[in-house]
C-alpha cells in the first residue's frame, strides 16, 4: 500500500491484537487523534452508524469484528462489537485504502458510542469532502 504522502502522526492507527491461543485477530484497537480522520471513516449511513477501519487483513461480510476506539480529545477507549458491513479490496478504484466497513450494533451502550461520535463531528456529517467509505 503507497501512501501519497507520509505523515508525522497518523491520523488513524489501527492495531490488530491477537486473540489468545493462536486464533485469528478479532481485536482491533482505533485510535482517532483527529476529527478529520474520524470524518474520514465515520460511515452516517448505516441505520445504526459504523466506521471504515484501514486493515490488510482477509474479512467475510457478516464476521464479528471487536474494536476499541479512541476518540479526538477523550481519554476513554469505547468497545463496540460489531459486523463487516463491506469490504474495500486491496488495488480498489479510486486508490480507496484497503479496509472493512464495520456496522454498529443496535445495543443502547453503542449508541451512546455513535451519538458521541456525531456530536464530535457536527456539522460536518453532511459535509461533501471525501471520505473513506461510501
Amino acid at each position: 500500500m503507497n501512501d501519497p504522502a507520509p505523515r508525522a502522526v497518523p491520523p488513524v492507527v489501527p492495531a490488530v491484537v491477537p486473540a489468545p491461543g493462536g486464533a485469528r485477530p478479532s481485536v482491533i484497537q482505533l485510535v482517532f487523534r483527529e476529527k478529520g480522520a474520524l470524518y474520514a471513516a465515520y460511515i452516517p449511513l448505516l441505520s445504526e452508524g459504523g466506521l471504515f477501519v484501514p486493515t490488510l487483513r482477509d474479512y467475510r461480510l457478516g464476521e464479528d469484528i471487536y474494536l476499541l476506539l479512541s476518540l479526538p480529545d477523550d481519554p476513554q477507549r469505547y468497545p463496540v462489537a460489531g459486523k463487516v458491513a463491506w469490504i474495500t479490496p486491496a488495488n480498489a478504484s479510486g486508490g480507496r485504502t484497503q479496509g472493512v466497513g464495520v456496522r454498529f450494533p443496535t445495543d443502547e451502550k453503542t449508541r451512546g458510542v455513535r451519538l458521541k461520535i456525531e456530536e464530535i463531528l457536527g456539522t460536518s456529517i453532511s459535509s461533501s469532502k471525501p471520505t473513506q467509505t461510501i
